[in-house]
C-alpha cells in the first residue's frame, strides 16, 4: 500500500512545465558496445552520457553521436554505418534524412527503417514494432534439439514531448542448453526470467517477459522514471554493483544530471523466494514474498579523462520470516546515509557500499574498475586471518578500440574477484538476489574470474564477437556452505575463520563463444554462434563439458545469452 500510495503522490505532483522527454534505448550488450567504444576512441569523457550507469535516454545518444560525428571519430567504412545506424534507430531526436525508406509497406508502413509503424505529430511520438527470436542448434548433452521460439511487440512513444512511455511483451518457449538446465535443477529459475511453466513434455520452457515504464523530466536536469524493467550499473562485462542478469523488477527511479555530476536514486521491488521445481514454478495465488533494494549512486567527471563514482544499496524488507519487520520509509530518502540509518534502527538490513571509476587514458584505451564493500573489519583485513564477514568484490578491466591500428576491432579484459559469503544474508530477505537469481554476477560468490573479449566488425553489416572466461569457484557438498551460493543464511557458514577465495570443492570453467552476426535490414540480424564450455569439479553436477553449435533470427531483440 505505501509503494501505491507513493506512486500516486509522485503521479499527480508532476510539475505542470515539463522538459522534453526522451525514452531509453533497452539494455543489448552489442548495441551499447557501439555508443561506448566512440567515447574510448575519443580519449576523453564525453558529457551527455555517464557510461557507468544504463540504460542510456535515446536523445543523449543522438547528441553524443552528433557531437563526435563532427570530430571526424566515425572514419571506416563500418564506423559511418554505425553512425547512421544510431541516428535512425534514434532519429526523433537526431532527425536524419537517411532513415526515411525508399519503398514503404502499403504507404504505411515501414515509413521509416527504423519501425514497423510511427507516428510523428507535435502532440504524440509513437513507435511499433515487432520482436522476433527463432533459434535452433546441437546441444551435445542433449538429445532435444536447442531452441528458442520468441514472438511479440515493442512500444515506445511521447505525449505532448513530456511524459514518455515503452511496453515490451514477449511470449517464449526455449529448450535450454544443457549446463543451465542442469543448473535448474538445484535453483528452479530460468537466468533473466522470472515465473515459468514446463513446455515439450517438461524437456523445455515457456515463459512471458514484459517491462514497461513511464518517463517524464520533473525538470531540466532531473528525470523520473518508474515502471518494471532492468539496470545495470558499471562499464564492465560484469557488474559487481547492479547487473542485469536477475528478471525484471519494479522499480521508482530519480537521476540528476547537472555540471559534471550524476545522481541516481532507484527503489526496486523483488521477489524473496519462489517454489517449484523442473516441471515449472508453482503459481503461488496468495503472491511469492517480497523484499526491496534501494541504491544511491553518485559521480563525477574530473577533468577530461576521469569519471569516479560512489555507492550504497540496502536490501530490506516487510516480509521477513518472523514478521518483525516492517517497511522502512527511511530508505526512501534520496541523500541520505543508509548505514546509519539501519544502525538506527537496530535493523538487521543489508547494506553495500563501494566505488567506481573510469579512466579514458589516451585515444582508443580505457580503464575501468569496482569496488563493493558488504562487510568487513580493517583489524581483521590486517591480520589476514580470513574471517568469513570480511566480504568485499574487486574488478579491473581494460578496453582498446581499433586495436593495433586495425579498424574496427576491439579488445577487453577483465577480472572479477569476490571473497565467499559477498552478497549473502541471514536470510532470504536480506541477501542480493532476486527470484532466487543474483543481483549482481551470475554466480554469486567465492570466485575468480578471467574474462577476454574480441570484436571486430570487418564490413559495415558484419559483427564477429569472440569471448573466452575462465572462472575458478568453490562450490558446496550437501549440508555444508562455503560462500559461494549468495541464496543459503550466512549463519550456516563452514567456518568462522580461515576462508580464501574458491574454498570449498573445486569447480573450474572454462567458457568460450564465438559469434557472427550479419545484419540484413535495421535491427533484423542472422546469428550463427559456437559455445564451448567445459566444467571441471570432483562433484559429478558440476564435471561435464558441452558444445553448441546454433543459428537464429532476431528482429529487435538482443541476443539470448547464458554465459557462466
Amino acid at each position: 500500500m505505501i509503494i501505491k500510495k507513493l506512486f500516486a503522490i509522485i503521479f499527480c505532483s508532476l510539475p505542470v512545465a515539463l522538459s522534453a522527454q526522451s525514452n531509453y534505448a533497452p539494455l543489448n550488450e552489442d548495441y551499447y558496445h557501439w555508443i561506448d567504444r566512440y567515447e574510448v576512441k575519443a580519449g576523453r569523457i564525453m558529457p551527455q552520457i555517464f557510461t557507468a550507469i544504463k540504460p542510456y535516454k535515446r536523445s543523449a545518444i543522438a547528441a553524443f553521436a552528433d557531437s563526435l560525428s563532427q570530430e571526424g571519430l566515425f572514419s571506416s567504412r563500418a564506423d559511418q554505418f554505425n553512425l547512421e545506424y544510431l541516428q535512425n534507430d534514434n532519429w526523433e531526436w537526431a532527425r536524419p534524412e537517411t532513415n526515411d525508406s525508399k519503398r514503404p509497406v502499403l504507404k504505411a508502413f515501414y515509413r521509416k527503417k527504423s519501425d514497423l509503424y510511427h507516428v510523428d505529430e507535435e502532440a504524440f511520438d509513437l513507435h511499433v514494432n515487432p520482436v522476433l527470436y527463432l533459434g535452433y542448434g546441437d546441444d551435445s548433452r542433449r538429445e532435444d534439439a536447442f531452441l528458442i521460439n520468441g514472438r511479440g511487440v515493442e512500444v515506445r512513444g511521447m505525449v505532448d514531448k513530456k511524459v514518455g512511455f515503452y511496453s515490451y511483451l514477449t511470449d517464449n518457449q526455449a529448450v535450454l542448453p544443457s549446463y543451465v538446465w542442469e543448473q535448474m535443477a538445484q535453483n528452479p529459475v530460468i537466468p533473466h526470467e522470472g515465473f515459468w511453466k514446463e513446455y515439450k513434455n517438461g524437456q523445455g520452457v515457456d515463459f512471458l517477459q514484459a517491462r514497461g515504464y513511464i518517463t517524464f523530466e520533473a525538470t531540466k536536469h532531473i528525470n523520473m522514471q518508474f515502471g518494471h524493467d532492468r539496470f545495470f550499473v558499471g562499464n564492465g562485462y560484469r557488474s559487481l554493483i547492479f547487473s542485469d542478469f536477475a528478471p525484471p523488477a519494479w522499480f521508482i527511479k530519480g537521476n540528476v544530471n547537472v555540471w559534471k555530476i550524476n545522481y541516481m536514486f532507484v527503489v526496486n521491488q523483488m521477489t524473496a523466494d519462489v517454489t517449484g521445481g523442473l516441471g515449472g514454478l508453482r503459481d503461488n495465488k496468495g503472491g511469492y514474498p517480497n523484499k526491496f533494494n534501494a541504491l544511491h549512486h553518485l559521480s563525477i567527471n574530473i577533468g577530461k579523462k576521469l569519471n569516479i563514482g560512489v555507492f550504497e544499496a540496502v536490501i530490506f524488507s516487510a516480509d521477513d520470516s518472523t514478521g518483525t519487520d516492517h517497511f522502512r520509509l527511511d530508505y526512501l530518502n534520496p541523500i541520505i546515509f543508509y548505514r546509519a540509518i539501519e544502525q538506527q534502527n537496530g535493523s538487521s538490513d543489508n547494506v553495500l557500499l563501494g566505488f567506481d571509476f573510469k579512466w579514458n587514458a589516451a585515444r582508443k584505451i580505457s580503464f575501468y574498475g569496482q569496488l563493493l564493500l558488504d562487510e568487513f573489519v580493517i583489524d581483521n583485513i590486517r591480520d589476514g586471518n580470513g574471517w568469513w564477514a570480511n566480504k568485499f568484490a574487486v574488478q579491473g578491466g581494460g578496453k582498446y578500440v581499433d586495436a593495433f591500428g586495425l579498424p574496427n576491432l576491439d579488445l577487453q579484459g577483465e577480472i572479477n574477484i569476490i571473497r565467499p559469503y559477498t552478497y549473502s544474508h541471514t536470510t532470504n530477505y536480506g541477501n542480493y538476489s532476486s527470484y532466487k537469481q543474483p543481483i549482481a554476477h551470475p554466480l554469486g560468490a567465492n570466485l575468480t574470474e578471467f574474462v577476454g573479449i574480441l570484436r571486430y566488425q570487418p564490413l559495415p553489416r558484419l559483427n564477429v564477437v569472440a569471448k573466452l572466461v575462465f572462472t575458478k569457484t568453490g562450490r558446496d557438498t550437501t549440508g555444508v556452505n562455503w560462500g559461494g551460493n549468495i541464496l543459503k543464511s550466512s549463519s550456516t557458514r563452514q567456518q568462522e575463520y580461515g576462508n580464501t577465495i574458491g574454498q570449498g570443492i573445486s569447480n573450474d570453467i572454462l567458457f568460450g563463444s564465438f559469434s557472427v552476426s550479419w545484419m540484413l535490414k535495421h535491427n533484423l540480424f542472422i546469428d550463427a554462434n559456437v559455445v564451448i564450455r567445459k566444467s571441471e569439479s570432483p562433484l559429478p553436477a558440476y564435471n561435464n563439458n558441452t558444445t553448441i553449435s546454433s543459428l537464429a533470427l532476431r528482429w529487435n531483440i538482443p541476443k539470448r545469452l547464458y554465459e557462466f
